[in-house]
């Protein structure tokens, strides 16, 4: 597989540390508001990542973390007058149930800053004694800069760079380019230097070390990845405090996905356009927003607009549509050439636009054969496998009423009732109300389809 490596420029053959094990550590959200396109952006992503490598026979080890002490969601507990848990545990719940409509696959572990605080003190203790953090009195821990001969390394920003004032500044610094490892705040924390809490730049290191470090003496993991705006300030602390305190590299390669923006103008809060998963949800199935985010390249930036959202649920209708006309098939073997196309393209840094070129042109395909060989049963078991396949690399095909989205609970509580009443009525041979109740139901913006399953509904 070739993947792009943010560091080195360029895509690069992927070499795992350990054979046929792939370490990956995505950063998570910080909790303390909905989550928003971006979020959904990265998630789905990097399990488009995690299921092409489990397609190609890795053992994937994957961990994402969440963020659940920061400035951000110290304010939330101020405006709201809740307590950290609360709001923390709140959105947490809330990114996992996005997650979950998204069909992104489980990280194997998620680890919480606030549960892993004795792995990130003694990160900061160990950076300490080798000289590379300081103290700076009623303030805080701070990583030294000057110490990490390769600072920048991973970003490639120069030293005189505007963006280094993204760096939030103190009048006590050795350097404007240091940052804080360890808040003192008599609020918080126990640590061996003082009541407090961790900074975001170090938690997500730490939590590496004591979660998924590979043991290997040159590299921690094999892939470390988010969003492009971490790569700096966040990825390039995280990996100087590993170079200074472990002498060796926190990743092998480094992936980023590209911004998202929102009707051509980037996503931002203070643009009051930070459009929440939870809004797309309410306009299409969790799996029509996951198809669209991936229909373009990954490390693109994603122009988001309702009109493509749309559109592009009308192209999974069609794939949709094609597993509908052989449900009840029996399944016979996936066609390995087909199969083949879909991995050769993913394992080319990801391509799933190309991918997803060769499922239309499959559906197209199996679609033309079916109209004229409508009772073809080895054919109707290979395009299931085929479909079987694609539900499982691209995260799509596993939504039972995905053509029952925007029905309410009370009516579908009503088709149910008048589908009983039509089936009563066939029972019956009476064939007149039968068709009336398929009319009603029509009226009712409710097409059905009697199939060997018995009948199925959906809205038209």
């Amino acid at each position: 597989m070739v993947i792009f490596d943010s560091v080195l420029r360029k895509k690069v053959e992927f070499k795992p540390l350990q054979t046929g094990v792939a370490r990956i550590y995505v950063c998570g959200p910080t909790v303390y508001d909905d989550a928003h396109l971006g979020h959904a952006k990265s998630a789905i992503s990097f399990d488009m990542l995690r299921r092409t490598l489990l397609s190609l026979g890795y053992d994937v080890k994957f961990v994402k973390n969440f963020t659940d002490i920061d400035d951000k969601i110290l304010a939330k507990m101020k405006e709201t007058n809740k307590s950290l848990d609360e709001i923390t545990s709140y959105y947490i719940d809330r990114y996992l149930d996005d997650m979950k409509a998204l069909n992104v696959l489980r990280p194997d572990l998620e680890p919480k800053a606030t549960e892993n605080l004795e792995a990130i003190t003694n990160y900061i203790s160990n950076l300490l004694d080798k000289k590379s953090a300081y103290i700076i009195e009623n303030d805080g821990v701070y990583f030294d800069t000057s110490s990490d001969e390769n600072y920048l390394s991973l970003s490639g920003k120069s030293f005189d760079d505007e963006s280094l004032a993204r760096v939030k500044s103190s009048e006590f610094k050795k350097d404007p380019k240091d940052f804080v490892l360890w808040k003192f705040d008599e609020s918080w924390y126990e640590s061996p230097f003082g009541k407090g809490r961790p900074g975001w730049h170090t938690e997500c290191v730490a939590m590496i070390k004591a979660h998924l470090d590979s043991g290997d003496n040159k590299f921690a993991i094999d892939i470390h990845a988010g969003g492009m705006d971490l790569l700096f300030p966040h990825h390039e602390n995280e990996a100087a405090q590993c170079r200074c305190s472990e002498h060796k590299s926190l990743s092998k390669y480094w992936m980023h996905n590209g911004f998202v923006q929102v009707d051509n103008e980037k996503m931002s809060k203070s643009l009051n356009n930070s459009f929440f998963i939870k809004d797309a949800l309410n306009l299409v199935p969790g799996e029509a927003l996951r198809f669209y985010l991936l229909s373009s390249h990954y490390r693109a930036n994603f122009n988001y607009s309702v009109d493509d959202l749309k559109a592009s649920k009308k192209r999974l209708d069609k794939i949709y549509r094609l597993k509908k006309r052989v449900d009840g098939a029996n399944k016979t073997s996936l066609n390995l050439e087909f199969k083949d196309s879909i991995l050769k393209a993913l394992s080319d840094d990801l391509n799933a636009s190309l991918a997803l070129s060769f499922v239309d042109n499959f559906v197209n395909l199996s679609n033309e054969f079916l109209d004229k060989n409508p009772k073809d049963r080895a054919k109707k078991g290979e395009i299931l496998a085929n479909l079987e396949f694609i539900s499982k690399v691209f995260g799509i095909l596993k939504d039972e009423s995905y053509f029952q989205f925007g029905v309410s609970s009370d009516e579908k509580a009503q088709i149910s009732k008048l589908l009983d009443e039509r089936n009563i009525a066939k029972q019956n041979k009476d064939f007149t109300k039968a068709d009336k109740i398929r009319d009603d139901l029509n009226t009712l913006g409710i097409s059905i389809m009697d199939t060997p399953k018995g009948t199925i509904w959906e809205k038209i």
